[in-house]
């Protein structure tokens, strides 16, 4: 166990599935008190139920779900608050909640784009303001930002909407490194290439097997790939960094082009 991580509380948003569920399991499992956040009542009750069954037993009480809707001030001023009130402050917020849907842009809504940037960025600029008063009460506050490899570094048809929203979260990012330094909050970001979770099992074999082709190690990520660079970035071994986007993809953006995976 990471016990440098022990003891301390971390929110995890959007975590009653996939990345997010991934990141607060490690958590979980490094001795962090967890709330996990999410819209789904049913999921988030049965994830915290699970996640409970990864830590040892005198600790049952250190996942909790909480519903909430990151778009909604309101609500996220009560997780937050929940959160402090069931564990005595807040050290760690890891704003991961995002969604990712597909349309491309001859066919994209300015509704769509609108709904998108609510989700994905709106709410990352609410949950750290939020949070901000208690992480500042925090010896060691982090916030701990699950952008992605599409937008900031590559693109893909039918995603301009959620690549523009991956790259904007990393343009809050710099400047919320350099203005929550003073306070000795760290701000950095895991940006996840192809992750195996239940969205990606929904494209399709022909969509996975060919994206493992394209990826050096040959293989695609696993959640917990995720959660083990969130948890570092969370920890006090990373305290001296700031502002940085830490890439995890097995390789994915290094190639020039295909051949350069056989050459």
């Amino acid at each position: 166990m990471q016990s440098s991580l022990q003891g301390k509380s971390v929110i995890v948003t959007g975590a009653t599935k996939g990345i997010g569920k991934g990141i607060a399991r490690v958590f979980a499992q490094k001795g962090a008190r967890v709330v996990i956040a999410g819209r789904n009542a049913i999921g988030g009750e049965a994830t915290a139920a699970e996640l409970r069954g990864h830590v040892e037993p005198g600790r049952k009480n250190t996942v909790t779900f909480v519903q909430a809707d990151v778009t909604d001030r309101a609500q996220v001023e009560a997780l937050v608050a929940k959160t402090v009130s069931l564990y005595g402050g807040l050290d760690i917020l890891c704003a991961n909640a995002g969604a990712f849907p597909s349309a491309k842009i001859p066919d994209l809504t300015e509704a769509a784009w609108d709904a998108l940037f609510a989700t994905n960025v709106r709410s990352l600029f609410t949950c750290v303001q939020v949070a901000l008063p208690h992480l500042r009460k925090s010896a060691a506050g982090r916030v701990v930002i699950t952008s992605s490899i599409t937008g900031p570094v590559t693109g893909y048809p039918g995603w301009a909407h959620y690549g523009a929203t991956k790259a904007a979260q990393l343009g809050f990012l710099r400047t919320a490194a350099i203005e929550l330094a003073r306070d000795g909050i760290t701000v950095n970001a895991v940006l996840p290439g192809n992750i195996y979770t239940e969205g990606l099992a929904e494209v399709g074999a022909d969509y996975i097997n060919a994206t493992k082709a394209a990826i050096p190690l040959g293989k695609l990520g696993t959640v917990d790939d995720i959660g083990h660079a969130a948890a570092f970035l969370a920890s006090p071994e990373a305290g001296f960094i700031t502002g940085q986007a830490l890439v995890v993809d097995g390789g994915q953006i290094l190639p020039e082009c295909p051949a350069a995976l056989t050459a």
